[in-house]
């Protein structure tokens, strides 16, 4: 008895000697990420809506119950989450942008938000397409957010692609886009960006076959923007976009790789619709902070920045007061409540505002510093939001995988889209460590 102890001990210990396996990068695989900015949960799972190529994608593999998005509820922040697998605490990302104070006494806000900062300085962990570019293996981004002159993205499209970029150049050699195209885009509609996104898209699939794609869609945001949510105008802009689905589908299909190819269909958020508008800073220069604090409006939520030199826990205390009882404002958080939420304490990360106030439905803040504080809009006057708390269930996004390395027909529920990038790490043969997320195994063979 004791000798067979004693060899099991010896097993037991020489197991725990043995190195992690190493993952093997999947050279031969492609993952397109399609993120279908604002398409809400509640739109897909009315099977009136026809989207028949997202649909397709979902009945030949899997689609999430809903993707729940991290707060704030906003596009940068949750696309960043999805490509690192932790939340903003970790990562950064709070706005559409990085949050620049001014030093008191210049001229402008107090606080604003500045896009264009290179993606270096503005994410602060580890992205799946680091990792993959680290593998060897190739990267492409089109439109992408918080990208911004990314060093590990081997062909990049951006947002407002600058007429001697690379990639563009290579387009108009190629007849994929012309000069006139490539100079006017960017002052023309976002129905024109999205296609002259989905050309990108489509070209460097048929020519260089990435191994990971980012690919943007942004006239279904603009769309509700203006429209409103659950209106004509939310449902043509998201029919318009799987109509773009079915282009990179088709074009994978030209580039002979469909079957190699992993489809991840997504959203960072969904919509709401607002009939009143509530200007933060307004409230506060009528309780006499307007020298004191600075809000920056965010649909469903404003961020609240203690800017002056007076006592900032008494400003603080002062601009909850100033919130408290205001019509459409639902709660008032400050740090102690952030952890609830899954937002940053301003200690640990000084990019993250001091006070947040979230409205009601119905409601939603606005960035104007004239006007009344709490105004009602004109009677027919749709206008759709998101930046909601994320456990409003309008907020939901959606998630389908579909394609090569899929379990066709898991079940998956409701899901987070912190599993996003350690999940699209796995189709490509790769490991995401320290992460919040956690691969679906059920739908990861």
């Amino acid at each position: 008895m004791r000798v067979i102890r004693f060899c099991i001990c010896l097993i037991s210990l020489a197991g725990a000697a043995l190195p992690a396996q190493t993952p093997t990068p999947r050279r031969d695989r492609h993952v397109i990420v399609i993120s279908l900015d604002g398409f809400p949960m509640y739109a897909l799972a009315d099977p009136t809506l026809p989207v028949p190529n997202v649909r397709a994608l979902a009945l030949a593999g899997v689609m999430a119950e809903a993707m729940i998005p991290v707060n704030p509820t906003v596009t940068w922040p949750n696309h960043t989450t999805m490509v690192t697998g932790v939340a903003p605490e970790k990562h950064g990302l709070l706005y559409n942008g990085l949050p620049v104070r001014t030093a008191l006494g210049a001229t402008g806000d107090p606080v604003r938000i500045e896009a264009h900062v290179d993606k270096a300085q503005l994410v602060l962990a580890p992205t799946v397409y680091d990792i993959a570019h680290a593998a060897g293996l190739t990267t492409a981004q089109v439109d992408w957010v918080a990208i911004e002159n990314a060093p590990t993205i081997t062909w990049a499209f951006e947002e407002y692609s600058k007429p001697q970029a690379p990639l563009a150049r290579e387009m108009v050699k190629a007849g994929a886009l012309s000069e006139e195209e490539l100079v006017t885009y960017a002052k023309s509609p976002i129905t024109f960006h999205d296609e002259i996104w989905t050309r990108a898209a489509e070209y460097i699939i048929t020519a260089h076959k990435p191994n990971l794609l980012l690919f943007h869609l942004l006239n279904t945001d603009s769309m509700q923007h203006q429209y409103g949510a659950r209106t004509l105008g939310q449902q043509t802009a998201l029919v318009l976009a799987d109509a773009r689905v079915g282009q990179l589908v088709d074009a994978c299909r030209r580039a002979g790789i469909l079957a190699s190819t992993t489809f991840v269909i997504v959203s960072d958020h969904g919509f709401k619709t607002y009939k009143h508008k509530i200007r933060g800073n307004i409230v506060l220069k009528e309780h006499g902070l307007g020298d004191a604090a600075w809000a920056i409006a965010e649909g469903g939520t404003a961020n609240v920045y203690v800017t002056g030199q007076a006592d900032k826990a008494k400003t603080i205390d002062a601009v909850k007061a100033a919130f408290i009882g205001i019509e459409g404002v639902a709660e008032v958080l400050t740090a102690a409540d952030y952890p609830r939420y899954g937002l940053p304490s301003p200690q640990a990360m000084p990019r993250m505002s001091d006070v947040v106030i979230a409205a009601r439905d119905g409601y939603a803040f606005d960035a104007g510093v004239t006007g009344m504080a709490v105004e009602a809009m004109p009677e027919g006057v749709n206008l759709g939001a998101h930046g909601y708390l994320n456990t409003d269930p309008d907020l939901r996004a959606i998630f389908v995988a579909s394609g090569a390395g899929v379990k066709r027909g898991a079940s998956l529920g409701v899901i987070s889209n912190l599993d996003v990038a350690p999940t699209i790490a796995a189709w490509l043969g790769l490991r995401m460590p320290n992460v919040d997320g956690h691969v679906l195994s059920a739908i990861v063979p």
